[in-house]
C-alpha cells in the first residue's frame, strides 16, 4: 500500500517516654469494664480498617497517575512506543478491505460485513500501556462527537483479561466496545499495518472497510478528528 501523505508528530509511632509513669488524681478514671473494653477495641479495629482502605485507595490512585505519566516521560515501560507518525492512504492506493472477525468482551461477534458502509476507528491497546491511558478520554470524546454520523469505534485489547479491560473502561468512562484479541486474530488481519507490540496504534477504516489512515503511537485529538472527518466526507 503506497502512502499518500505522511507526517510526523511527537512522538511511625511516637517513641515511648522514659521514666516512671505518673498519675494525676484530678484526671484519673476507673478502669473500663469488660464490655467497655470490647466496645473500644471494636471502634479501634474499625478505624484501622478504614485507614488501611484509604491508604490502599490513595496508593492505587498514585499508581494510576504514574502509569499515565510514563507516556510523557518517554521511558517506554510495559509497551513499545510508536514513532508518532501519521499516514494517510489515497483512496486509489488502498488495498482490499481488511477481513476482521472477532469477539468483543461483551460477547458480540463481529464480522467483515460490520465494517461496510461505516467509517470505523480501531484503537489497539492494553491497560498497562501508559499512552493508552492518556488517549482513552480523547477517544471517548471523539466517539461521542462522531457517533451521530455513523462512525463506529472499537478498541482492540491485545493482552488483558475481561475484568482488567472492564476496569479500564470504567476508570475512563468508555462506552465503545473492545475486541478480546489475546489470540491475535484482529492484529493478524491488519498485519503489515500495525507493528506487533507497537501500542497504541490507531487505524481509520473507510466506508469500504479499507485502511484510510494510521497513527503509530499516542493520538492527538485534532489529528484524529481530521482523519475521521476526511473519511466521513468521502
Amino acid at each position: 500500500m503506497a502512502p499518500f501523505r505522511s507526517q510526523h508528530s511527537r512522538a511511625a509511632a511516637n517513641p515511648a517516654t522514659s521514666g516512671p509513669a505518673t498519675s494525676n488524681p484530678a484526671t484519673s478514671r476507673p478502669a473500663p469494664s469488660g464490655a467497655s473494653s470490647a466496645s473500644r477495641r471494636a471502634v479501634l479495629a474499625a478505624g484501622g480498617a478504614a485507614l488501611t482502605a484509604l491508604t490502599l485507595g490513595l496508593s492505587a490512585c498514585a499508581q494510576e497517575d504514574a502509569l499515565a505519566k510514563q507516556a510523557k516521560a518517554g521511558d517506554n515501560k510495559n509497551y513499545v512506543a510508536g514513532d508518532g507518525s501519521v499516514t494517510e492512504f489515497a483512496a486509489a492506493d488502498r488495498k482490499a478491505a481488511v477481513a476482521i472477525s472477532g469477539t468483543l468482551f461483551n460477547g458480540t461477534a463481529v464480522t467483515p460485513a460490520d465494517f461496510q458502509g461505516k467509517v470505523t476507528v480501531l484503537n489497539f491497546w492494553f491497560a498497562a500501556c501508559a499512552p493508552c491511558r492518556v488517549e482513552a478520554p480523547i477517544l471517548e470524546e471523539l466517539h461521542q462527537e462522531f457517533k451521530a454520523q455513523g462512525v463506529q469505534f472499537y478498541g482492540v485489547n491485545l493482552r488483558d483479561e475481561k475484568a482488567t479491560a472492564e476496569a479500564f473502561d470504567n476508570t475512563f468512562s468508555l462506552t465503545y466496545p473492545s475486541f478480546d484479541d489475546k489470540n491475535g486474530g484482529v492484529l493478524l488481519a491488519v498485519s503489515g499495518l500495525v507493528p506487533p507490540g507497537a501500542v497504541p496504534t490507531t487505524l481509520v477504516l473507510d466506508k469500504q472497510g479499507r485502511v484510510a489512515s494510521r497513527v503509530l503511537g499516542e493520538i492527538q485529538k485534532g489529528t484524529l478528528k481530521a482523519l475521521v472527518t476526511s473519511a466521513v466526507a468521502e
